[in-house]
């Protein structure tokens, strides 16, 4: 989806299981949205410093190297992307909770809906 400057949404989907991984960034880019990939949280920070800015982090929880809750904490230390909203997507029971916990902007269980999944896309990058 563009933005009134007519420039796609990038958003950055940070998750360990590959078919997911590529489900979602399929699903994101056949809706017209640019979707950026990362297997670990240590992967989205690189990503995240190298550029372009995502208009919206989809996060998973449990990963390996770095997982949610230590990228998470690392992205609102850092001005430059504290301010980027960030979705949990989890099969956690608790994914509520858990999101709360973090300060996140929603969160979204798995496994995931195509129309949950670009409703709350569509709310951050309208």
């Amino acid at each position: 989806m563009s933005n009134a400057d007519g420039e796609k949404a990038i958003i950055l989907v940070v998750e360990d299981d590959p078919d997911i991984r590529e489900t979602i960034a399929q699903i994101l880019d056949e809706e017209g949205y640019v979707p950026i990939v990362a297997e670990n949280g240590q992967e989205a920070l690189r990503r995240l410093a190298e550029g372009p800015r995502p208009r919206l982090i989809l996060l998973d929880l449990m990963m390996p190297i770095m997982d949610g809750w230590e990228f998470r904490e690392q992205q609102r230390q850092d001005p430059r992307y504290a301010d980027i909203p960030v979705i949990i997507v989890s099969a956690d029971g608790n994914v509520r909770q858990k999101a709360t916990k973090l300060g996140a902007d929603g969160h979204i269980r798995k496994p995931v809906g195509i129309d949950e999944l670009l409703a709350v896309v569509q709310r951050y990058c309208a």
